[in-house]
């Protein structure tokens, strides 16, 4: 199907900066620059300044951004890791790869970590939480981070979708021992495939990490620290990322604009829970990474939007700790469970047009018209 307004349109996305993109990529290719060479360091220092750590690490995935802060910071068999069930599947599977066992707890209604049941989880088998910053907004920090400290717990940020926000003036990635970023292609700064990144400013930590991802061998010297991972984010997409990296200030800021017209034009139906609005005041500065509405008829408005033309994304129909497969059905999250029914991603991204988003809410507005 063809649709009037595409969840996303990598097709834009790229003519826009096709020449700045060829480019450097046919400059790798030509100095035969492939693996851990000089694209692959501008990036890790670029994004690391964006960020405003001391160090950035590039990863084959986000996935592994998480994976490699957990076993640096030496989660292993017999430890808790808290983190929350409303998030894609990687965020638990890390833990349970480590030989953790993870701690569910529910989220709130901005769909991020309620940090006072993460308190309240906390157990002498505690190691480490793991918020994860959904939809671009970032969990309350001040007071996870004070709970963490006050227990001596390793914070690890899954920023994955958060990349560019900030609480307290403080972006995501910079709070916590690491920060967790996936660089998929629908991501606020994206790759052309797979990749990911950590950040932290922790020198042991930024070594480690380093090491990990590549066999755990330093190169130079041949020696094999510990066992590893072939985990390393290649100098093509480093190269690619390296273009994308300028525009990605303005790309967030007309990411806060869409939201400003999706809000405008969608918060007199009393049946829609919108996200916040973009606003400078107050602790936070969200990116929307996705914009996501919550309904109760959520399975009868995704299809009217498809059949006028409009794509969309439902996240996490089935809760994580529902699947048998998982053995997390013991966890009781009432919120989680209502999120799954109600969510629904609109199309957000840079290259979208105004006059598509207002398509996007004409065809809400006839939905409730017609019902």
């Amino acid at each position: 199907m063809v649709y009037k307004v595409p969840f996303v349109n990598y097709p834009e996305h790229y003519r826009r900066m096709w020449d700045e993109v060829i480019g450097a990529i046919s400059e790798a290719l030509s100095k035969g620059d492939l693996l851990l060479r000089g694209q692959l360091r501008q990036f890790e220092e670029g994004i690391a300044s964006f960020v405003g750590v001391k160090y950035a690490v590039g990863l084959n995935s986000g996935t592994d951004a998480m994976l490699l802060s957990l076993k640096a910071a030496g989660i292993g068999p017999g430890d808790e890791v808290i983190t929350v069930a409303h998030t894609f599947v990687a965020s638990i599977a890390v833990i349970v790869f480590c030989g953790a066992k993870p701690i569910l707890v529910d989220v709130g209604e901005d769909m991020n970590m309620d940090v006072e049941q993460a308190e309240q989880k906390i157990s002498p088998k505690t190691k480490a939480i793991m918020p994860v910053h959904l939809n671009g907004r970032l969990c309350n920090m001040k007071k996870l981070m004070k709970i963490a400290n006050e227990h001596d717990l390793v914070v690890i940020e899954d920023a994955a979708q958060a990349l560019g926000a900030t609480f307290d003036g403080k972006k995501a990635g910079s709070f916590g021992l690491t920060g967790c970023f996936s660089l998929y292609p629908a991501k606020v700064l994206g790759a052309a495939g797979d990749g990911g990144f950590l950040t932290t400013s922790d020198d042991e930590t930024n070594k480690n990490t380093r090491l990990l991802r590549d066999h755990g061998q330093d190169r130079k010297t041949g020696e094999i620290f510990f066992y590893g991972f072939n985990s390393r984010l290649d100098n093509i997409q480093a190269a690619i990322l390296n273009v994308k990296l300028k525009y990605l200030h303005k790309w967030i800021e007309r990411r806060r604009e869409i939201a400003r017209i999706y809000h405008e034009g969608l918060s007199d139906l009393t049946k829609v829970k919108l996200p916040q609005p973009p606003t400078s005041k107050g602790p936070y500065y969200d990116v929307y990474q996705n914009y996501v509405i919550r309904i109760k008829d959520r399975d009868e408005l995704v299809e009217f939007l498809e059949q006028n033309g409009v794509e969309t994304i439902v996240s996490w129909r089935i809760p994580n700790h529902f699947h048998p497969a998982l053995n997390l059905k013991h966890f009781k999250l009432p919120n989680t469970e209502e999120l799954s029914n109600e969510v629904v991603s609109l199309p957000m991204y840079p290259e979208l047009a105004d006059d598509q988003v207002h398509y996007v809410i004409d065809v809400i507005h006839n939905f409730y018209e017609h019902k």
